[in-house]
């Protein structure tokens, strides 16, 4: 039996709202023709994907699973679309997703010796949409900041970065030549994403505020918000009188790594793996990087 992707989408689209009604606005289509779409995905799969009573919908542990594995298959069927309507135009373009502070540019001039008719492309991508441009294709391959959600990935570690905490700049922590985390107690902390994937093993009081990039933050931080951390390469990129940054040694160092989708097969995209992996050195010299050793966990000094 094969998956019907529509009938998949419109799962999704009942599934996110948990009411068949707003699903079926949001789709366009008349909800008794949603009710019996679901009904004969249901039956395609041989489980119930929602409970319906009284008290509403809600979603059955198959449809939990359900769920789980759509995002990453729709998006992986999106990728498939954009790539063909690429190819039809004759066109031979490689997308490279970048976060904050990582140079490209060495891995791209390699790759483009090997490829003079392939022409590469960047695209800044942040915390919170890194993994989903990667899977729907707007994205060949990316250069990464860990914690990322691996499923449907396939992740390659190229360095591990220290990382800095960002202060106001009349912080009375500021201008120290390094601190630790103990020096850092109580202080809010202005952060991109839920407080329990801050760096710290020591928790931080949280300021209310999410934000999405590192400028988001970085004007947070020098309103006296709170503080916050950042890769040491980023401190390059953003220098301002208004911020002052501080090493923290104590802190584990921030994973770097290149991701492709775990379903794409592309002897492009594996030449480009290549060409980052042999120009890491200079990626890391260039970012100001730790390069990351295969097996061991060490890491060289490029200070």
């Amino acid at each position: 039996m094969d998956l019907d992707l529509r009938k998949l989408r419109y799962f999704v689209a009942v599934a996110d709202r948990l009411h068949f009604g707003r699903a079926a606005d949001e789709l366009h289509i008349a909800q008794p023709a949603l009710s019996r779409q679901i009904r004969a995905l249901e039956h395609d799969l041989g489980a119930p994907l929602f409970t319906r009573d009284s008290h509403g919908v809600t979603l059955t542990d198959a449809g939990r699973q359900l769920l789980n594995d759509a995002g990453p298959l729709l998006a992986s069927a999106h990728a498939v679309r954009r790539r063909v309507s690429v190819a039809a135009r004759g066109s031979r373009r490689l997308v490279v997703g970048f976060r904050s502070g990582i140079p490209v540019i060495p891995a791209a001039r390699a790759f483009e010796a090997r490829h003079p008719d392939v022409i590469v492309d960047v695209q800044r991508m942040e915390w919170d949409d890194q993994a989903l441009m990667l899977l729907d294709g707007r994205v060949d391959v990316g250069y990464v900041r860990l914690p990322i959600d691996e499923t449907g990935l396939r992740l390659t570690p190229l360095y591990t970065e220290p990382l800095m905490v960002v202060l106001p700049a009349g912080h009375r922590l500021a201008g120290k030549k390094e601190l630790t985390e103990a020096d850092l107690a109580g202080e809010p902390l202005v952060w991109h994403a839920d407080p329990s994937t801050q760096p710290t093993r020591r928790p931080h009081p949280d300021s209310g505020l999410r934000v999405r990039g590192v400028e988001e933050k970085l004007e947070h931080v020098a309103a006296g918000r709170g503080i916050s951390f950042v890769g040491r390469s980023e401190t390059v990129f953003y220098s301002r009188p208004d911020i002052s940054y501080v090493p923290i040694p104590d802190l584990a160092p921030e994973q770097v790594c290149l991701a492709v989708a775990a379903s794409r097969t592309s002897p492009v995209v594996d030449d480009f793996f290549t060409a980052a992996q042999e120009t890491a050195e200079i990626t890391a010299e260039c970012g100001n990087y730790d390069l990351w050793q295969p097996g061991s966990g060490a890491v060289s000094k490029h200070d």
